[in-house]
């Protein structure tokens, strides 16, 4: 006999949506997290956007779950009373060859079934916006924001209320498959280590994820890497009314606005690879924003960017690599019965959450 059901390994968005998922298929579940607070890692530092699924490469699971779960995310808050806005994005063009780059995107977003896009002339985006510069633009209006935090208590509320468990302030240490069937999972917890058992076991711990599953035969983890991006906040009201991001430029999206639920608008992320876990966001960064953010908003004024926060992607792919699909591991990857891990699940994780739940459950199978 097992102590417990199933266990999940990790409190971020991702953790809760599965540990809700599994909780609603009338499973045992415990959530350990190993700080004093949900969601407080990746989950929580992001631009909290809900994206609409343009980027990926068609029939990757990062176009899948996006695509699916950002229908169901949207359901969700309706459902749940979470914060949010459908508040659409331009994704512009400042140069006559990034125009050119539009309508590979277009054609890349209707591959994956996202077919609301529509092109903007340099007259018709201005229409929209008066204080934007851009050649032209497309418009995604199905790109929202989102209370990821308030998402994260109404997925834990219904985890508690179907019979789960989230307990913090306990970092797993180390896991183990035993040799009759299911797991020891040892957690370290007010400076005592104790070992729980179980039959399933989910290891959502973001970064912390590929050294954990190293532990255990055939699990052959990816290498982790850490890219840090820094957030900045505009002193002042922004004159945009949607999310406003430049044509993607190579290793990732560019220097984006975007808007919270108040209508803040913060800029970023840039892209540092890191060694450790490094939240501090040096004021020096926000030098180089400038002219990236005036390509597109040449009103921005000098000194009306401060630092805000920044967050750590938990990549799989090293620095100059091609970005990694999500990587959902069941038995059919590790050999291993009851055994699911998820590696690099950077963005849209969040947006991704309840479909990539889904697919932990296909895989427990």
């Amino acid at each position: 006999m097992h102590d417990v059901e199933t266990i999940v390994i990790g409190a971020g968005a991702v953790g809760l949506a599965t540990a809700r998922a599994l909780a609603l298929s009338g499973r045992e579940v415990m959530v350990l997290e190993r700080h004093d607070l949900i969601g407080s890692e990746t989950s929580a530092r992001n631009s909290e956007v809900i994206h609409a699924g343009i980027y990926y490469p068609k029939d990757s699971l990062k176009a899948l779950c996006c695509v699916q779960g950002k229908a169901r995310l949207y359901d969700f808050c309706a459902a749940n009373g979470v914060g949010h806005e459908k508040i659409g994005k331009l994704i512009v063009a400042s140069s006559a060859a990034q125009v050119e780059e539009l309508a590979g995107i277009r054609a890349r977003a209707e591959a994956n079934g996202v077919g609301d896009l529509s092109f903007l002339s340099e007259d018709d985006a201005a229409a929209l916006e008066p204080d934007l510069n851009c050649k032209a633009a497309l418009m995604s209006p199905s790109t929202g924001i989102i209370d990821s935090h308030g998402y994260m208590l109404a997925l834990q509320g219904e985890l508690e209320a179907n019979g789960g468990q989230v307990v913090l302030n306990t970092d797993v240490v180390g896991i183990s498959a035993l040799a009759d069937g299911g797991y020891s999972v040892v957690v370290r917890a007010d400076e005592e280590d104790y070992a729980l058992t179980c039959k399933e076991l989910i290891v959502s711990a973001g970064h912390g994820a590929p050294k954990l599953a190293a532990g255990i035969e055939g699990a052959a983890p990816p290498t982790a890497y850490l890219a840090k991006g820094c957030y900045f906040k505009l002193t002042g009201k922004a004159p945009f009314s949607q999310l406003i991001y430049p044509v993607p430029e190579p290793g990732g999206l560019g220097v984006h606005l975007t808007l919270d639920l108040q209508h803040q608008a913060r800029f970023g992320p840039d892209v540092e690879w890191v060694s450790d876990l490094d939240y501090r966001v040096d004021p020096a960064r926000g030098e180089k924003f400038y002219a990236a953010i005036r390509s597109y908003w040449p009103g921005l004024e000098d000194s009306a960017l401060v630092a805000d926060y920044s967050g750590i992607r938990p990549k799989i792919s090293a620095p100059g690599a091609p970005a990694a699909d999500f990587r959902i591991d069941g038995r059919e990857a590790h050999g291993q019965s009851g055994l699911v891990a998820l590696y690099g699940i950077e963005s849209p994780g969040l947006t991704a959450s309840l479909a990539i739940a889904d697919v932990v459950l296909e895989r427990l199978g």
